[in-house]
């Protein structure tokens, strides 16, 4: 990708009502943009990074073993009135009448719906156990949006739910989920702790919460629950055991923020002239700063190592725009990609200047070698 064809707004100053780092980040290194108080538009940039973390997600569910479905937002509020949780949500639900009369729900999470999908498909042991998960949009009407993407109206989420034959089963999904969720925030370069967290709304007899370090303490990034057999018996989600025995599920339930967790990685990483993006996450693996786009030589070598790299599989992006050079270093560090190779005055001894953004130190390499060079370093790092 080129500079000067992509959209990356970036800006000098984050706007006021900016209180966490992260927020700030997000606005100024052109992640995000406001629509309106807690709803947030994902810039390319933005969605980049979105994507990765969702893929770390979805490939550490799926090497669960868990199942991947996709569950509507649009809920009907009978199946919350089935195990009396409508009013329990309040007015963080966000609700309306449809034509038909009937009244509607966009989805804050899908507890009902997945137990109205188990009780018409799952009728026997032999079906069980079994895992389910999507990673979908919510919609909770904060009373007091803020923080960003940390508390928003309208989100991503990965949420999973086990269904067992007893409590022993559940106590293993459950272990499984715990130890998936340790190796998505590792990958996704999040420093967290795992403590005893309050069921709130959602129910069941115990859970826990991962909450991710940085300035916003105590932001949450995932809660596993034991649920126990409080859905299956209030909207009679039953299965018949090997004795033939008629008996209720047992479920547990695991949410990811994975919006959020964009935030919790901006607040571990960043200093004082941007993000620090961990390789993992970073929308761009590498960016190449040219220091004068109108000298051909300097032009040349860019795009000959920019095609280089591209063909060698690197996520690169070129920064061609006619700006100064100090105004394209901001705008690197500010975004935060892990390596920055510069092409200047140095290529006259044939050499550029690879900079690594978590150290600020930088080298100089023989330019015919830069992709040889960063090939290496990116490997060490992904091992």
């Amino acid at each position: 990708m080129k500079w000067s064809n992509y959209f990356i707004p970036t800006q000098k100053e984050a706007p006021k009502e900016a209180e966490t780092i992260s927020h700030k980040l997000m606005i100024r290194a052109g992640l995000i943009d406001k629509l309106s108080a807690g709803v947030y538009t994902y810039l390319p940039l933005g969605l980049k990074v979105l994507r990765k973390v969702e893929n770390i997600v979805r490939e550490e569910m799926n090497n669960s073993g868990a199942v991947e479905l996709l569950m509507p937002s649009l809920q009907p509020a009978s199946l919350w009135k089935e195990t009396k949780r409508f009013d329990k949500m309040g007015k963080d639900m966000i609700t309306f009448i449809d034509r038909h009369n009937r009244e509607m729900i966009f989805g804050p999470t899908h507890e009902e719906v997945i137990t109205d999908i188990v009780r018409k498909y799952v009728k026997s042991w032999k079906q069980l156990p079994i895992i389910l998960y999507q990673i979908q949009t919510k919609f909770r009407d904060e009373i007091r949006p803020r923080f960003g993407v940390i508390r928003a109206r309208e989100f991503l989420m990965k949420d999973a739910y086990s269904f067992d034959i007893n409590e022993k089963g559940l106590d293993n999904s459950y272990n499984l989920m715990k130890e998936t969720y340790k190796k998505i925030f590792s990958r996704c370069g999040l420093k967290f702790k795992i403590q005893e967290a309050d069921s709130g709304v959602i129910g069941g007899k115990f859970s826990e919460e991962f909450v991710a370090e940085g300035e916003c303490n105590e932001l949450e990034v995932g809660h596993i629950f034991k649920l126990g057999t409080e859905y299956s018996l209030s909207m009679k989600a039953y299965f018949v055991d090997k004795y033939g025995k008629e008996s209720p599920i047992y479920m547990g339930c695991y949410g990811i923020g994975v919006s959020r967790i964009i935030a919790a990685i901006i607040e571990g990483n960043y200093d004082k002239n941007g993000i620090i993006w961990p390789l993992s996450v970073s929308p761009f693996e590498v960016v190449i700063i040219p220091i004068n786009m109108s000298d051909y030589e300097i032009k040349n070598i860019s795009e000959k190592i920019y095609k280089d790299l591209i063909e060698n599989g690197i996520d690169v992006i070129l920064d061609d725009r006619e700006e100064s050079a100090g105004f394209k270093f901001k705008d690197a560090d500010l975004c935060g990609f892990p390596y920055q190779v510069v092409i200047g005055k140095k290529i006259k001894e044939k050499k550029v200047e690879i900079k690594a953004r978590s150290t600020n130190k930088t080298e100089d390499i023989n330019f015919e070698k830069v992709t040889d060079y960063i090939k290496d370093i990116l490997r060490e790092e992904k091992k």
